[in-house]
């Protein structure tokens, strides 16, 4: 009988998750039975289906916008994950769970299977949730020093833990206390051969103009704000007509941001795309004269490896960003740091790549290179599947003994 495997993910849809979806179809190539629990939304709106073989069950989300609003949409995606994993359970017996923070309060659910069916519990361990609320909220108050109790059950309680990159695996043992030998890192790097540079969108490319970009949530924390007046600075005071710009994606400061645009005067000079995904999301980023990462320093974002990093490396975009120790190290010679953050140095950095055609061949060429030799996905899939394969070495008489005693 093969082994399932059940990922719970509470802040995005799969399979618009592109990491959770990457391990998703890793498990099943292998050989394991996969399902998936997540919330609706980004299009992906069916209560249950079935893509590729993995089993996908989705519930509703309303996303909060104030600390009170986290814990109340936490506590009722934790009720409709605990609902669905029964749902689950009773289709097919759950060997492992492995759930994808935030919220670190999915290993609640874990508990409920590992101690009534001795389920495994696998931590896939995306973001710090201590530091993302002080990154939303600016203080450490009750909330605060409850998350950072939930971080540590979830670590107790975790079999294995998936760190996205060193820093992560560090908290793993320091903060967490996990053995270093059940700490594994998995890198989120796209899939290279499904995401390579295309043909450019036409319609977004104006003669004349150059276009910068960016793409990602847009979540407080992302600084998509001082994106938005930075071209403000460029358009305004600069003088400058000559750079255009192109936001992709959604999220919670969506509509803020598009009302602050229009209170700016951008016009057509920022334009929102929405979500998007597959050749129109690669044609829109082949359009691109440089990649945009205006998320501001701090601990949550210093300690983060960035999507869109690995994306626009990919691509061959030279990027412009802050100071972010992480990307900064990732990135390597393909980032225009930017040591100070406000929206008039951002624009000092976008001026200095726009004017220099040269630097930005070489910065793109460079961060292409370096995305070919090491942005291998199969490579960090392979590490995944090692962590499972020894998870289910250990015991392997007890996972016989879990399908006896839950058929």
């Amino acid at each position: 009988m093969k082994n399932h495997i059940l990922i719970l993910v509470e802040n995005l849809p799969v399979p618009f998750d592109r990491r959770v979806w990457q391990e998703a179809q890793a498990l099943r190539e292998a050989g394991y039975e996969v399902s998936v629990i997540c919330p609706k939304g980004r299009g992906h709106d069916k209560n249950y289906e079935v893509i590729n073989g993995v089993h996908i069950y989705r519930h509703p989300l309303k996303e909060a916008v104030s600390a009170a609003g986290y814990f109340v949409e936490y506590f009722t995606a934790l009720i409709h994950q605990f609902h669905l994993s029964l749902r689950v359970r009773r289709r097919q017996k759950i060997d492992v769970i492995q759930a994808c923070n935030p919220p670190d309060l999915l290993f609640l659910v874990a508990l409920f299977h590992k101690l009534l069916f001795g389920t495994y519990f696998v931590f896939d361990h995306h973001d710090l949730s201590p530091e993302l609320y002080v990154s939303k909220f600016g203080r450490k108050d009750l909330f605060y020093k409850l998350l950072g109790f939930f971080e540590r059950q979830t670590f107790r309680l975790a079999d294995a833990s998936i760190a996205t990159n060193e820093t992560f695996r560090d908290i793993a043992v320091a903060r967490g206390g996990m053995p270093p030998d059940r700490v594994v890192v998995v890198k989120s790097y796209p899939e290279a051969s499904r995401f390579k540079p295309a043909a450019a969108d036409e319609s977004v490319v104006a003669a004349g103009k150059h276009l910068i970009g960016y793409i990602g949530i847009m979540g407080k924390q992302d600084g998509v704000e001082t994106l938005v007046r930075a071209i403000a600075e460029i358009l305004h005071v600069r003088k400058r007509d000559d750079i255009n710009c192109l936001i992709i994606g959604d999220g919670p400061e969506l509509n803020r941001l598009k009302t602050m645009t229009a209170e700016l005067g951008l016009g057509r000079h920022l334009q929102f795309t929405g979500y998007l995904s597959g050749p129109r999301l690669l044609s829109h980023l082949s359009a691109f004269d440089v990649g945009i990462i205006p998320d501001p320093p701090g601990e949550l974002n210093d300690k983060l490896s960035m999507n869109k990093v690995f994306e626009y490396m990919m691509l061959g975009l030279p990027i412009v960003q802050f100071n972010l120790r992480q990307a900064t190290r990732e990135a390597a010679g393909a980032a225009l740091v930017v040591h100070e953050h406000s929206p008039e140095a951002l624009a000092d950095g976008i001026l200095a790549l726009i004017d220099d055609p040269e630097r930005r061949r070489q910065m793109g060429e460079l961060g292409r290179t370096v995305a070919e030799r090491e942005f291998r996905w199969t490579g960090e899939a392979g590490r995944y599947l090692d962590a499972y394969g020894y998870l289910f070495s250990r015991r392997p008489n007890d996972i016989e003994e879990r399908h006896y005693s839950t058929s």
